[in-house]
């Protein structure tokens, strides 16, 4: 039968989410735990995340054995075989044709910064800024609304021939001591969040504008190349 897996994990600790050979990604411990209880599968993850990048709402999808039925008993078993740095939070049953990655129609991402010095203890998951502009930063996360060819603001070298993709909403809010710049799109480019709040934060700090971020998502310019810190950044949802 074919499972649908939510997951959240400590993007630090791995070399990102999708298989490698050193097996160091989530992937790799996720199927590591899977075979400690001779189930052989393959994982379909909804989207990779880069080293460092965490997940609080990461999707994936396996054929498991009939067997299986008790979805928690599953979820515990795997947890026990699993780092204490990835934990399984939901298993339900999907059709045969279900495909995490394909049918996945929004994707939300969330960036943390916080003003507040970082220490020991969560410094891998928020990234540190002196000042924000709290009023500006409202102001230009929404020029990122919208169809836009995506060219300038993702990863050189990227694999993608169609850089073009559409991003549904954007926010900026303050949450407690932290603030949180909030994504949902289609899908992204490799590292192109990070670009995206990059700029973001350029523009917070007086180093770049809101008519050059324009200007660079019409291709105008390529004023912009520096993103922003991996540690700060979550993929919280997908949406089928």
């Amino acid at each position: 039968m074919n499972l649908k897996f939510v997951i959240a994990y400590d993007g630090s600790l791995f070399q990102g989410s999708q298989k490698q050979p050193n097996g160091l990604t989530v992937e790799n411990k996720l199927l590591k735990a899977f075979k400690r209880i001779n189930i052989d599968t393959s994982i379909v993850l909804s989207g990779r995340t880069d080293k460092e990048v965490h997940a609080t709402g990461q999707v994936f999808n396996c054929i498991v054995p009939d067997f299986w039925d008790d979805f928690s008993k599953l979820k515990e078993v795997l947890n026990r075989n699993l780092p204490s740095s990835i934990k399984i939070n939901k298993i339900s049953k999907v059709s045969d044709d279900f495909h995490s990655r394909f049918h996945a129609k929004k994707r939300v991402y969330r960036y943390f910064i916080t003003t507040k010095p970082t220490n020991p203890f969560n410094d891998k998951f928020v990234t540190y800024v002196q000042n924000v502009d709290e009023k500006l930063l409202k102001t230009a996360i929404k020029e990122y609304i919208g169809v836009f060819d995506f060219k300038y603001f993702h990863k050189t070298g990227s694999d993608k021939e169609l850089t073009i993709r559409e991003v549904f909403d954007t926010t900026f809010y303050k949450y407690k001591d932290m603030y949180v710049f909030k994504f949902t799109a289609n899908s992204y480019l490799r590292s192109q969040i990070r670009l995206m709040v990059g700029f973001l934060l350029a523009i917070n700090d007086n180093k770049q504008t809101i008519e050059n971020l324009k200007k660079q998502l019409r291709l105008e310019t390529h004023t912009f190349k520096l993103p922003a810190k991996a540690n700060g950044l979550y993929l919280a949802k997908i949406k089928y």
